[in-house]
């Protein structure tokens, strides 16, 4: 509970600790005058009343409430759906049952039945809630849509935290290869308000560029935008949210995050990486095409020289060293891809004496 809640925390306190000592006061009345004379018995009743509602009642109100909301809000919506059919399945079981149990003498006609449709509407929710992925299998139109290709409109694209402070998603959004709503759930943008907020300086460095790269999404990019204003459940790391969401959303994860491509994907969450993306769009060469390389550092072999081209896909120069700080016409002999990356080996076109 956080801001106001305080004060609704001491609000309940001071409500709670009136309405048990006037019931204090109360129940002094039941008791006979000549077994306790004078007063003190119904101040002594209402002064205990007082202390136990002034000590208990925001357990037993508005913390449960507030849990209860919390857990409610951050319910997907076939979640939440399933709970309410369970409950209201609870419920009529519930009134059914209630019907000859009324006939009861006295109060037991009247407590009874409640206290019996009660407990049925909480094992009806609860059980709902437990079977919900077989409830779910049996009725497949209560899944979202998935995102239909040919309308942008309905399709949705889940963004991760990584992928906003790398900022090529705001340039990529720009090109119009993304189709449909871009969404950011809430506890990402807490995330980032959290990590621009760090005592380091790196990580407050990374906040702030992601922070800069949500508002240049919204000023523009191509693709509309929503904020969800949803959390999932406590205690959930931000990666295991994120995945729920898009899974309850039917909808990919935009990540540069290894770890949490490799999560998505076992779970059936399709992952859009944007490093594989920037991989793929690299150019193509073959070895025997010539290019132009700048030789801006010496290689791990005698010898040899290092430039990088423009995607930075590292360029060896068999030879090189002696164009250091130059541009030299070179020849490709054989390109190597590796996890890191792609690497091109090349060398010096015959004829090439001094670097241009």
């Amino acid at each position: 509970m956080v801001g106001n809640d305080v004060r609704v925390d001491w609000a309940s306190r001071v409500v709670g600790g009136l309405v048990l000592a006037v019931g204090g006061w109360l129940a002094s009345t039941l008791v006979k005058p000549e077994a306790f004379p004078g007063p003190w018995l119904s101040i002594g009743l209402a002064g205990v009343g007082l202390f136990l509602g002034f000590l208990v009642a925001p357990y037993v109100s508005v913390r449960p409430l507030w849990r209860g909301w919390q857990y409610l809000v951050s319910l997907p919506l076939p979640s939440l759906l399933v709970l309410i059919g369970g409950l209201l399945l609870g419920l009529l079981a519930g009134a059914l049952v209630s019907i000859p149990l009324a006939r009861l003498p006295g109060l037991y006609g009247t407590l009874v039945p409640l206290a019996i449709t009660i407990l049925l509407a909480v094992f009806g929710a609860a059980l709902g809630v437990s079977k919900e992925e077989e409830i779910r299998g049996l009725f497949p139109e209560t899944r979202l849509p998935a995102p239909d290709a040919g309308s942008g409109r309905d399709q949705m694209i889940v963004l991760d935290t990584s992928a906003i402070i790398d900022g090529r998603i705001a340039d990529i959004s720009q090109t119009g290869f993304l189709r449909g709503t871009m969404i950011i759930p809430r506890f990402v943008l807490d995330e980032l308000r959290h990590v621009a907020d760090s005592n380091d300086a790196l990580r407050r460095n990374r906040g702030r560029r992601g922070l800069e790269m949500l508002n240049k999404l919204r000023k523009e990019s191509l693709v509309p935008i929503q904020v969800l204003d949803v959390d999932m459940r406590d205690g959930m790391e931000v990666d295991s949210k994120l995945v729920s969401l898009a899974k309850s959303l039917n909808a990919p994860i935009v990540t540069t995050d290894f770890n949490l491509n490799r999560v998505a994907e076992l779970q059936g969450v399709k992952a859009l990486n944007i490093n594989e993306l920037a991989n793929s769009l690299k150019p193509v060469v073959i070895p025997g095409e010539g290019m132009m390389v700048q030789v801006i550092q010496e290689g791990r072999e005698p010898g040899q020289g290092v430039g990088f081209l423009d995607d930075g896909t590292m360029v060896v120069v068999e030879g090189g060293k002696r164009y250091l700080n130059s541009h030299v016409d070179v020849n490709i002999t054989r390109v190597l891809q590796t996890a890191a990356g792609r690497i091109i080996f090349a060398q010096p076109k015959e004829g090439t004496r001094n670097g241009r």
